[in-house]
């Protein structure tokens, strides 16, 4: 009996610690409209390509149809393919992806640097006989290195904005 009442008061003890969600009210909530348009730069190579649709596809989905403030992102990738397990025949066996970004935020209207931050993922991943193989797991890891990539830039850039809603 005691264990189901604290149950029932936990969910009411979180609301009096001050959490909320970060994207409550959805592309009206204080954060999409803090957030506004940022438009994202061009980034070079196959990486960037990835990481640029990820951000496009999340900041769309939060500030759809906001018409909040206007910034500009830029984005600068350093993708890296790290040999690590080696046999007698000098084979690689195991490799390490690599994929760090800095990323900077600009004010459009002002033209001012708001944040300057950097962002990293990285994947071990099996060497296969096959070089198919091995390429299609490189290619599977630099997906998912993106949209990490991707989330944490969100992520952060959420967070700046909800700090200067409150």
């Amino acid at each position: 009996m005691k264990r189901a009442a604290a149950l029932l008061v936990l969910p009411l003890l979180l609301t009096a610690c001050g959490l909320r969600p970060v994207y409550g009210g959805g592309s009206a909530g204080k954060v999409a409209q803090a957030i506004g348009h940022v438009e994202i730069a061009p980034i070079e190579g196959k990486a960037g390509w990835l990481v640029r649709n990820a951000l496009n596809d999340r900041l769309e989905a939060i500030s759809r149809g906001s018409d909040g403030p206007s910034y500009r992102l830029v984005v600068t990738l350093d993708d890296r393919i790290t040999g690590l397990g080696v046999r007698l025949d000098d084979a690689i066996t195991r490799e390490r992806r690599t994929l760090r970004a800095r990323y900077q935020l600009f004010d459009g209207a002002t033209g001012a640097q708001l944040m300057d931050r950097t962002a990293g993922s990285d994947a071990g991943l099996d060497v296969a006989s096959s070089e198919y193989a091995t390429i299609a797991a490189e290619d599977t890891a630099l997906e998912l290195l993106a949209e990490n990539i991707a989330d944490q830039i969100i992520v952060q850039i959420s967070q700046r904005a909800a700090a200067n809603r409150q």
